[in-house]
């Protein structure tokens, strides 16, 4: 068995880099937003908990508020880094 055969790597062509359309960078604005406001209802949460109590249907909402808003950031975040190709014809 030939040991250089088997190391060999392949050649992918380079990756271009290409600019942030205004869509990508108001995914980023709005994430930024998403998460300012899931940690505002963790502490209105935090807050009210003594007088609510966990049984309370607000402190379930704020909870789900808290993991709606957590995971709609990770998404626009992952929207707003990618590198997504332009899609028109024509020249590059």
């Amino acid at each position: 068995m030939n040991p250089s055969k088997d190391n060999v790597e392949p050649q992918y062509p380079p990756v271009k880099k290409t600019t942030k359309s205004a869509f990508q960078k108001s995914a980023l604005y709005f994430a930024a937003g998403s998460i300012i406001l899931a940690i505002a209802s963790v502490i209105y949460l935090s807050i009210e908990i003594d007088t609510l109590g966990w049984q309370n249907p607000i402190s379930a909402s704020l909870l789900a508020s808290t993991f709606f808003f957590m995971f709609v950031a990770l998404v626009l975040i992952v929207i707003g880094t990618t590198n997504i190709p332009s899609f028109k014809i024509g020249k590059d």
